[in-house]
């Protein structure tokens, strides 16, 4: 599927607000909402748009807690390499996992309610997986920009 200037624009309106109407839709891209909805639709199914969320306030839900971790792991095999995804993937404080180029293995973004919180973590999930060799921690002491949007 090509994208063109319409699906751009809508991908952008999406990105900012997905709980836009097809009616709200229609009205920005001047087009009928019969067609603003096949486009979504077709964009969905091409993978385009992969799931829709709502970003929450993480204040406001308790985490008040945002860490970065470079994870050097132990060995390199595809087996190691895939045994810590696995793992790692389950931990819900895990927010992303990046597999990083360069000195370090992977790249974690990690969201706890508080230094305690984050300690029980690593002490009792992540620096007992046994592909981990070292764990380097860095805090999060403000948030300048956050975005969810790709620049399209």
């Amino acid at each position: 599927m090509e994208l063109d200037a319409v699906d751009l624009k809508l991908l952008r309106l999406l990105q900012k607000d997905a709980s836009l109407s097809n009616k709200a839709l229609s009205y920005h891209l001047n087009k009928s909402v019969a067609a603003v909805h096949e486009r979504v639709r077709k964009l969905k199914a091409n993978g385009y748009i992969t799931r829709t969320v709502a970003i929450l306030d993480r204040k406001k839900v308790g985490i008040g807690l945002i860490s970065f971790s470079q994870v050097f792991l132990k060995a390199h095999t595809a087996e190691v390499l895939n045994d810590f995804e696995r793992e790692v993937a389950k931990f819900p404080e895990v927010m992303e996992c990046y597999q990083m180029a360069g000195s370090y293995d992977f790249m974690l973004r990690i969201a706890t309610q508080d230094m305690e919180a984050y300690h029980v973590f690593l002490r009792h999930k992540l620096a007992v997986l046994p592909q981990v060799s070292t764990v380097q921690t860095y805090f999060v002491l403000s948030e300048t920009k956050s975005e969810t949007a790709y620049p399209i």
